[in-house]
């Protein structure tokens, strides 16, 4: 469901469209009749935690990876 409110209504009743906001129901606020923002709740990161090497192996690079790149990349030339 979509709540609009508008900006005037929005200062004096933030509290009540935050909470509505939370509880998943889509607000938007206009200004003289015009859509002009939305309020969404923020999504928190995940709580898992991170394993390292994972992915081993996944991801390779070339032997030659950290050479110096030839003149002709610097020049835009092929």
């Amino acid at each position: 469901m979509t709540r609009t409110a508008s900006v005037d209504e929005a200062q004096t009743k933030l509290q009540d469209l935050l909470a509505q906001a939370l509880a998943g129901e889509e607000v938007i606020l206009k200004e003289r009749g015009t859509p002009g923002a939305r309020l969404v709740p923020v999504v928190a990161h995940s709580k898992k935690k991170r394993v390292a090497g994972l992915n081993r192996g996944s991801i390779s690079t070339s032997e030659d990876f950290d050479e110096p790149l030839p003149d002709e990349f610097w020049l835009g030339q092929e």
